[in-house]
């Protein structure tokens, strides 16, 4: 056939029938299941791309050629419509033109799949800018919207939501000249229209503008939500899901304008969450967890709760499709591999450098692993995660006071005879922990027991709930004796971690982990018995749950430390380890979670590790310099190399930290031996902030263990470091101030030329108002230990920072760090006493917050606190410690004699 390449575009176009043949033998082919014909299809398509006229075929395809079967006509406009995503900048006016006309006259196609074609089509061409370009379509489509034809309405409103959804942005702009303030006021008429199809586009449509509290929809407000309280009680679900999901949204937006109709509305919702669509219960699922955000949701809600409660326990029953999808009947599949698409990819959490706290280990609000996450293979979001959600946050509302409304219904459900209803129960209990822990404290001692059994119930889904649940009182069992729940509790939950079903395992794995990070220490006693499961786990798990075990091992190891360290424990743990490790190729993504936990591993093993430090050293800076290669490829000829994942150059800076951390000294020969500080030096200026990150957590690590061979580059580092001190980036900057302070330390005089790149940053950020507490601290620590080295340089500047300096460092434990920052500090204030003077308040409290200083460091605080009272006189000084909380003077006149 010959195609006509300089085509004279005319609205008459005419397609030529061998082409036309042609392109339908090509949709024909596409849709056939073998996907070597389909390879063939998308290369002629590609090579078709170059004729002008090929997308008029594919329109005529779509809306002229009616002999057709309607799947073939679709795909023509699907392809039409990737067409338009790539190339849709080189059609030709005549081409662009024909297409427009010819999907505005057949929006109102007879066929549901053919309008809805037009209409992905319609939105396509809109978004790539051509809303600007086609001035009539919006006046077009509002103006069909008006024809008597049900179909040309149809059609309409599809392309305008598809529109809506797109393209909200630009039509509240003022480049269209603001289309919304016509096009809402029209939407809102067809929320009467008889047509429940019709109905739901035109509450879909202006949901569209409810979240950015667009001007044209703020003005009609109220008839907005009197439209919405007209639709209440609609007989088409697609509609009451519409109606339930702005009602979510203006909870966020226009509260004001609810709440005179909230009751009315919260007991609509509740029929709603009982609706017998699931997508519609669903959406009215949400406003119980973003009416429990909302200050006011305690007033509002608390005569509601004796009706609401048991809406929302039921909600938390397995649905029939629920237990099917989740093969609830099939108790053993341990032996079944796992399908690629189950396992889900993993996020690597960047090492950041912290401070222990008086209270307990390290104190950062971590967002809890433990939410509801009991059944994720099933769509994700579903009635019974939602129910289990917001019961969760009622629960941390109203506290105890929630209790009375749910005790008796537990009673019934925990004991009940039907497996899918004590299922149930045991999620209620265990959503309800965190809220009213203190209120459930009584009836423990009789509930755990009853848990434990569950453990070993007949199905497979009762088992994996209950680990959960006891996941969440972990907290409550650590803090009794240890015989009368911890011992028996894990002993069955290692058995679960053996269990034959594999969603029984991942559950006990992930409650096994959160025990760990409970107990702490109280795990020693039984670590041979521990170690002995969890290495058993590794010959008997499918590839999904040796990502969670790996977890469980690190997190062990972070829980009970050098105890780990004994040659028997090595010889149980190691060898399985290091067989993984041997058998993962370097691209293969299961390394990130077996690198972060041999990262913990080394750290707890310390020098016990040393057999084994040499191949994870070597293939960690492999990893690193590969990543950094492919990097530059990427970068200087980004269409013939592929971007690397940078993760796996994190993940290996952050395992090297672990070594450096867990070897100390004896890393030095591994350092001396390889290329770790050229890389670093690069690692320090890449783009993504996660890598300079955790090459700054490197850096201090390095400091630290063998700063012979980081001196060299010192004077390379340090304006590298000055510049990330930028709080934008809280991680980035709190790595780059910890290692500063550890380089510091290392310098002694020599910092010197080195204070004005980074301590003007420094004491900015410890002036920021909202500094997360961590870095803070290591601010503050960094500049006590500058001082200490060079006092002369920094003591000048020591009223700028004095009063928060001493705030942050009150609550944190003693150690070396706070004992170096604050020799710092009363160096400092030897060489500018004026300095102190004016905060000298906050300086005796922070003095008074260490348990045991060494003597030396103890001298120093006398001497400074002896110094100041003498200066103003008995007198003076007891007008100014009057001033003081009664256990500040009792511990300085204790401690220091003042």
């Amino acid at each position: 056939m010959v195609w006509d390449r300089q085509t004279k575009m005319e609205y008459e176009w005419k397609p030529d029938e061998q082409g036309l043949q042609q392109i339908l033998q090509l949709l024909k082919e596409s849709q056939s299941p073998d996907t070597t014909i389909q390879r063939t299809v998308q290369q002629k398509l590609e090579q078709l791309n170059q004729y002008p006229d090929f997308n008029n075929y594919l329109i005529f395809v779509l809306t002229k050629l009616k002999s057709e079967d309607e799947p073939t006509r679709s795909l023509s406009g699907l392809i039409l419509k990737n067409n338009v995503k790539a190339h849709f900048q080189n059609f030709p006016n005549g081409v662009t033109d024909f297409i427009k006309s010819e999907c505005l006259n057949n929006i109102g196609d007879s066929s549901p799949l053919i309008r809805a074609t037009v209409g992905i089509l319609i939105t396509t061409i809109a978004s790539k800018g051509e809303l600007q370009n086609w001035p009539d379509l919006l006046p077009k489509l509002c103006g069909l919207l008006d024809s008597e034809d049900y179909n040309t309405c149809e059609g309409a409103f599809g392309a305008l939501q598809k529109i809506c959804e797109d393209s909200a942005e630009i039509l509240d702009s003022d480049v269209l000249d603001r289309p919304l303030n016509i096009m809402i006021p029209k939407f809102l008429q067809f929320f009467k229209h008889s047509s429940p199809k019709i109905r739901s586009h035109a509450v879909a449509c202006v949901n569209q503008f409810i979240i950015s509290r667009t001007q044209a929809l703020m003005l009609h407000i109220d008839s907005f939500i009197e439209n919405l309280f007209a639709l209440a009680g609609d007989e088409e679900p697609e509609v009451r899901k519409n109606v339930c999901r702005a009602l979510v949204m203006l909870l966020e937006v226009r509260m004001d304008r609810l709440l005179p109709h909230m009751h009315n509305i919260v007991e609509y919702m509740l029929q709603r969450t009982q609706d017998q669509d699931e997508n519609v219960a669903l959406e009215a699922c949400e406003f119980w967890l973003t009416l429990a955000e909302q200050p006011i949701c305690k007033d509002v809600l608390v005569r509601h709760l004796p009706k609401l409660i048991p809406v929302l326990v039921n909600g938390m029953k397995y649905s029939d499709i629920d237990i099917i999808l989740l093969k609830g009947d099939v108790e053993e599949d341990e032996t079944i591999p796992d399908s690629e698409q189950d396992i889900r990819p993993r996020f690597h959490r960047s090492r950041t450098v912290a401070q222990q706290h008086d209270e307990d280990g390290i104190e950062e609000d971590d967002d809890d692993d433990d939410e509801i996450d009991d059944d994720d293979t099933i769509s994700d979001w579903n009635l019974r995660k939602c129910s289990a959600a917001a019961l969760d946050v009622l629960a941390n509302v109203y506290r105890d006071e929630l209790l009375p409304h749910i005790l008796p219904l537990l009673k019934e459900l925990l004991f009940h005879h039907e497996w899918v209803v004590k299922e149930s129960g045991i999620l209620v209990l265990g959503a309800i922990a965190e809220g009213c822990m203190q209120g459930m404290i009584p009836y423990l001692p009789e509930l755990i027991p009853h848990l434990i059994q569950c453990l070993s119930d007949k199905k497979a889904l009762v088992r994996s709930i209950t680990c959960w649940t006891l996941s969440r009182y972990a907290h409550w069992v650590v803090s009794q004796p240890p015989d009368t729940y911890l011992k028996p509790l894990m002993t069955e939950l290692l058995k679960r971690v053996l269990d034959s079903n594999k969603r029984v395992q991942e559950a006990a794995c992930s409650a096994f982990a959160t025990l760990e990070e409970e107990a702490c220490t109280e795990l020693v006693p039984y670590l041979a018995y521990i170690l002995d499961t969890l290495v058993f786990a590794f010959s008997k798990y499918q590839h999904k749950n040796l990502l969670i075990l790996y977890d469980a091992i690190g997190t062990l190891a972070d829980s009970v430390g050098h105890h780990l360290n004994k040659p028997e424990y090595i010889q149980m743990l190691m060898p399985p380890l290091i067989q993984k490790w041997n058998m993962l190729k370097d691209e293969d993504k299961d390394l990130f979670p077996l690198l972060e936990c041999l990262s913990s591993v080394a750290t707890a093993l310390q020098s016990g590790f040393l057999p084994y430090c040499e191949p994870v050293y070597q293939r960690c800076v492999n990893l690193v310099q590969k990543t950094l290669a492919q990097a530059m490829l990427n970068n200087a000829q980004p269409d013939q190399y592929e971007a690397p994942d940078k993760d796996f150059m994190i993940v290996a800076l952050d395992l090297l930290s672990g070594l450096a951390e867990g070897l100390g000294g004896n890393i030095e020969q591994l350092v001396a031996r390889s290329n770790i500080l050229t890389l670093m030096y690069q690692c320090m200026q890449d783009k993504m902030p996660e890598v300079r990150q955790s090459s700054f957590a490197l850096l201090g690590d390095l400091t630290k263990a063998c700063f012979q061979h980081v001196k060299p580059c010192i004077a390379d580092f340090m304006p590298i470091l000055g510049t990330n001190l930028n709080p934008e980036f809280i991680s980035v900057c709190n790595n780059a101030t910890w290692a500063i302070g550890e380089i510091s330390i290392q310098m002694g005089i020599e910092m010197q030329p080195y204070i004005p790149m980074v301590l003007h940053q420094l004491v900015e950020i410890i002036n920021r108002p909202n500094t997360p507490k961590t870095l803070l601290e290591n601010t503050a620590i960094t500049i006590g230990r500058l001082g200490y080295v060079c006092p002369q340089e920094v003591a000048p500047m020591l009223q700028q920072f004095i009063r928060p300096w001493c705030t942050s460092l009150r609550n944190i434990r003693d150690n070396e760090e706070k004992d170096s920052a604050f020799r710092g500090i009363c160096t400092m204030i030897s060489v500018n006493p004026s300095g102190v003077i004016q905060d000298f308040i906050f300086f005796c409290d922070a003095v008074a917050s260490w348990i045991n200083p060494k003597d030396d460091l103890r001298d120093m605080f006398c001497k400074i606190l002896h110094g100041f009272k003498n200066q103003v006189g008995d007198e003076n000084w007891r007008r100014f410690s009057d001033q003081f909380p009664p256990p500040l003077k009792e511990r300085l006149a204790a401690f220091y004699g003042v």
